[in-house]
């Protein structure tokens, strides 16, 4: 089955040519590029759209203008009002995670209506709608522009649409083998034995405990212990600054 084009964002008596711009561009940026603008105040074309679309201009060339709500989605079966306050109308409500997974899945054509910035969508406008889109939001500062608003939507689209190019991946190196992880032990040791770490002696075992069980966790890998072994072999080549090593003490307690 193919997947069904992504809905038209339908943007209802919008109030400044900006907004209009960076919905644009929130669209563009996930893969939507059908607009229908619904008597917009100021008119259109609005010479303020295109700088702020970033060079989302494609969309707003394509954008269609249209006299009534009722004109802009009539080629539409699958009409979502977005609204935070759902005024007493009666209708399922989704959220647009939720009904992005409808999206994918509907024939017919889709549209997405957005309210004036001001007061968003009213009684007669929810009216044309089957469902409700909404997003919980805090009750004390339920304030979305309207860009915010088309960018939530059309995200919860972009997850679903095949055609989007994720973002690439770099892939982990495999864990190092266990022989790596005793070399560094074993190098890790020597360097900070050389330099009296493991002072005073009775707690040197307790000490070892702990390094070894940093070094062994979970995720090392062979890149992470070469990482490391550089910055030891780079430790030894520094002076001792007059400490004596293993050796030295070893044969200074033999003369004594």
């Amino acid at each position: 089955m193919t997947q069904p084009p992504a809905p038209a964002i339908v943007l209802v008596r919008p109030q400044l040519g900006e907004n209009i711009g960076k919905a644009a561009r929130a669209m563009l940026n996930f893969g939507m590029t059908d607009m229908r603008l619904v008597a917009p105040r100021d008119g259109w074309p609005n010479p303020s759209a295109g700088p702020a679309a970033s060079g989302a201009d494609i969309v707003l060339e394509k954008a269609r203008l249209f006299d009534t709500v009722a004109e802009a989605v009539a080629d539409c079966a699958h009409v979502y009002a977005t609204t935070v306050r759902k005024r007493g109308v009666t209708k399922p409500v989704m959220t647009p995670e939720a009904a992005a997974r409808e999206w994918v899945r509907e024939e017919g054509g889709t549209a997405l209506m957005f309210g004036p910035e001001r007061s968003g969508l009213d009684t007669e406008d929810l009216a044309l709608a089957r469902t409700i889109v909404t997003v919980p939001i805090n009750a004390e500062f339920g304030s979305l522009n309207l860009a915010q608003a088309v960018i939530l939507t059309a995200y919860e689209w972009s997850k679903h649409d095949a055609a989007l190019s994720q973002p690439t991946r770099i892939e982990d190196e495999p864990p190092a083998p266990q022989a790596e992880l005793e070399s560094l032990i074993a190098h890790m040791d020597a360097v900070l034995d050389a330099r009296g770490y493991f002072e005073p002696q009775d707690r040197a075992p307790k000490t070892r405990l702990m390094l070894r069980t940093l070094l062994t966790q979970p995720g090392w890998n062979s890149g992470q212990v070469r990482t490391m072994r550089g910055v030891l072999s780079r430790l030894e080549r520094q002076p001792l600054e007059g400490r004596e090593g293993p050796t030295q003490r070893s044969s200074n307690r033999s003369n004594s």
